[in-house]
């Protein structure tokens, strides 16, 4: 695809695509020369992750370029052929927090043995906490199960069906507020998928919209913390219930933009350690190559 062609975008209501969203409200994306079509679900609909697991998004959805988690990105365009790495970074200064309830005995994160760990599997979040939980755990004494959407492992971690769960902000400050203890902070890292015949082009011109989001962002926060509340207010919509005993005003007066970075395009040697983490621990096919995976620059 070329400049004159719509780039479908895959886009995730998630708080580290913030710069994504204003890129396109605010026509920098046009600036560009590029017609860019968000794509997005219905998050009321959604009832088991909002990245489909079993489909693909380059064929079954048409979608041009999509974020994803770093590790779901390698598994993604290997196992489903859906698409190749153009991109990846942290994007910002967000960690993930591990929640546990008040009540609980475990207080740090070597209580975790054997312990249930509420994530959404095959969005990435897994690998991230599998790589977090390895540096107070041995391999076999991690434990993670699906609970799917933020909304929905904060409800596990409520009702006592788990004991632990991961969770971004700003789902991790209603977390604050609801008398969950964060026991534990690990790194997003998130990649950029493309078809293959995402032009060259098209790709620096989508890189430099989003720097321009990125810096007016960093710039000026406070002129943000509207929009990158509304993924907070939706949640009203989707979970009224996780808001009933708390002061929505203090959840937002609480809440800060965090500081946003641009990606780099995809490095196969860095990205390539990576393969060779998840091959260790039988998280990929033994047979997947870094160079069928990220696109050549």
């Amino acid at each position: 695809m070329s400049l004159s062609d719509t780039l479908r975008v895959f886009h995730l209501p998630f708080s580290f695509m913030l710069p994504q969203r204003v890129a396109a409200r605010r026509g920098y994306f046009a600036d560009q020369g590029l017609d860019v079509e968000l794509i997005e679900r219905d998050r009321r609909r959604v009832d088991w992750k909002y990245v489909p697991g079993d489909e693909t998004l380059t064929g079954d959805a048409d979608v041009d370029l999509y974020p994803v988690c770093k590790w779901e990105s390698l598994k993604r365009t290997w196992s489903l052929d859906d698409g190749r790495i153009v991109a990846h970074g942290a994007f910002a200064d967000l960690p993930y927090a591990l929640y546990v309830r008040p009540e609980t005995s475990i207080e740090e994160p070597s209580d975790l043995a054997n312990v249930p760990v509420a994530v959404n599997r095959r969005t990435g979040q897994e690998y991230t906490a599998i790589r977090a939980l390895e540096e107070h755990l041995d391999p076999g004494e991690i434990e993670l199960v699906h609970q799917g959407m933020p909304t929905d492992r904060l409800r596990a971690l409520r009702g006592g069906t788990v004991d632990a769960a991961t969770l971004l902000d700003p789902h991790s400050a209603l977390a604050d507020h609801l008398g969950f203890r964060r026991i534990l902070e690990f790194e997003n890292h998130v990649g950029v998928v493309g078809t293959e015949d995402l032009d060259d082009d098209a790709l620096a011109a989508f890189m430099r919209a989003y720097g321009r989001a990125v810096e007016e962002i960093n710039e000026n926060p406070s002129a943000f913390r509207a929009q990158y509340l509304e993924m907070l207010e939706a949640d009203l919509e989707v979970a009224p219930d996780l808001f009933d005993d708390v002061d929505l005003a203090a959840i937002r007066e609480s809440v800060t933009v965090p500081r946003y970075e641009v990606p780099e395009l995809a490095d196969p040697d860095d990205l390539a350690a990576h393969l060779e983490w998840m091959k260790d621990r039988d998280l990929i096919d033994e047979r997947a190559e870094i160079g069928a995976i990220v696109a050549p620059h």
